[in-house]
């Protein structure tokens, strides 16, 4: 549309031949031209750098998230596969809310595998995803089952913790309130 104006001004010679207003109107077609690049500029640059992270929004590579909350247990099964027993296979699954200063900080949930069998001693794959308020976090590692505390190593996530790597420590596993330390490096 400012085209189509430019052009029709531009072409549309002064029939009376009067300068004066000739001189106002091309001052005036300048001052559009100039006003709409510079409108059309900002418009760009705003577009170039929607959704990138100011530098004081953006999180420092070289210093570690933690996020300390409790994991609710609220869902349980254990699943013994045949034979009856510990045996290769065997999986409990369960699932929670996270719980930081009283407040609910999102959900989590996963499961454990049994992988290796020493006697009655079963070491199990654990794989969990907590889904918080700016992402999800993805962990695993390889645990014995009946142990009291485990780390986990931070494979993955999504949203704000999509480059995440780093660790988290699980304490008084299997009761009905786990404490939880995330140290998250982006």
């Amino acid at each position: 549309m400012v085209a189509s104006h430019v052009e029709s001004t531009v072409a549309s010679p002064n029939k009376r031949g009067n300068l004066f207003k000739s001189g106002i109107k091309r001052a005036t077609l300048a001052k559009c031209v100039a006003v709409s690049l510079a409108a059309a500029t900002v418009g760009f640059c705003t577009l170039g750098t929607a959704g990138a992270q100011t530098p004081e929004r953006a999180p420092d590579k070289n210093q570690a998230e933690i996020i300390d909350f409790t994991f609710h247990n609220e869902q349980y099964a254990d699943n013994d596969l045949a034979p009856s027993g510990p045996s290769l296979g065997d999986m409990n699954s369960y699932s929670g809310s996270l719980i930081k200063d009283g407040r609910a900080i999102g959900r989590g949930g996963g499961t454990c595998q049994g992988v290796h069998l020493d006697g009655a001693r079963m070491t199990m794959q654990c794989l969990v995803t907590l889904d918080l308020e700016r992402g999800s976090l993805t962990m695993q590692s390889l645990a014995v089952k009946g142990s009291k505390t485990v780390e986990m190593a931070i494979t993955g996530g999504t949203g704000a913790y999509n480059t995440a790597r780093g660790t988290v420590q699980w304490w008084d596993i299997g009761a009905p309130v786990e404490t939880v330390r995330a140290t998250i490096l982006h």
